[in-house]
C-alpha cells in the first residue's frame, strides 16, 4: 500500500516529460507541413497557366469522346470578355442548350489574371478543304440559321451559338485557343500557352511560349 504513491509520482513525472516531447514533435511537424504546403501551392504564374491549359485540353478531348459515344453534337462557347468557356449540346429541335448534369462540362471561368484569345480563321496549318468549308456552317462556325430551322418561341431567350463544334462523327472545328498571362503590375515576363485542334481529337498543347 505504501508503494502506490511512489509509483504514481514516477508515472506522473514520466507523463509530464512525454507531453513535452509530444509538443516538441508536433511543433516540428507543424513547421514541416507548413513548408510543404507552401511549396505545393506557391506555384509560379507559368505553372498555374499550364494547369489551366491542361484542363481545357483534357476536358475538350473528353467532350469529343462523349459526342462520339452518345452520338450527340457538342459545342464549345468561348466568352473572351469574361474568360469563360462552356459546353453545349444540340437538341432535337436544333437549339443549343447548356450541357448540364455533368460537372466536368460545367461552365468554367479562368482565374485572374489569365485571359483567353480564340482564333478560327486564317490558321496556317488548316487545309482549305476541311469539313467546315462546305457552307453548312456560317462564319462563326455555328449552324447556319438559313440552313437549319430554329423552332424557338420569340419570347424564349436563345443561347449564343458555339464557335467550336465537336461532332458525333469525331470531327472538330479547327481552332487555336491562346491562354495568356500578361502582368500589368509585376516584373514577371508574359507567358502563353496555345491549344490547337485540326479536324479530330486529341488537341495539341504548346507552351510555355514567350510570345503569341
Amino acid at each position: 500500500m505504501q508503494a502506490r504513491p511512489f509509483r504514481f509520482e514516477r508515472i506522473s513525472s514520466q507523463q509530464g516529460f512525454t507531453l513535452i516531447e509530444i509538443m516538441a514533435v508536433l511543433a516540428i511537424m507543424g513547421l514541416v507541413i507548413s513548408l510543404v504546403t507552401f511549396r505545393n501551392f506557391a506555384t509560379t504564374p507559368s505553372e498555374a497557366l499550364e494547369k489551366q491549359a491542361k484542363r481545357f485540353q483534357v476536358v475538350v478531348d473528353m467532350a469529343s469522346d462523349f459526342a462520339v459515344l452518345n452520338q450527340q453534337e457538342i459545342g464549345i462557347r468561348i466568352e473572351t470578355k469574361t474568360n469563360e468557356y462552356m459546353f453545349m449540346w444540340l437538341d432535337e429541335e436544333q437549339n443549343w442548350q447548356l450541357l448540364e448534369g455533368q460537372n466536368t462540362f460545367a461552365k468554367y471561368a479562368l482565374p485572374e489574371p489569365f485571359t483567353l484569345q480564340l482564333e478560327l480563321d486564317n490558321l496556317a496549318w488548316v487545309e482549305e478543304d476541311n469539313l467546315f468549308s462546305d457552307g453548312i456552317f456560317d462564319e462563326s462556325l455555328s449552324f447556319d440559321e438559313d440552313r437549319v430551322e430554329i423552332g424557338q418561341d420569340e419570347e424564349e431567350k436563345k443561347l449564343p451559338p458555339p464557335q467550336i463544334l465537336l461532332l458525333s462523327s469525331g470531327d472538330i472545328t479547327p481552332f487555336s485557343l491562346t491562354l495568356i498571362y500578361e502582368p500589368e503590375f509585376s516584373s514577371d515576363d508574359p507567358v502563353y500557352f496555345k491549344l490547337n485542334a485540326l479536324d479530330t481529337a486529341p488537341i495539341e498543347r504548346l507552351g510555355p511560349l514567350d510570345a503569341i
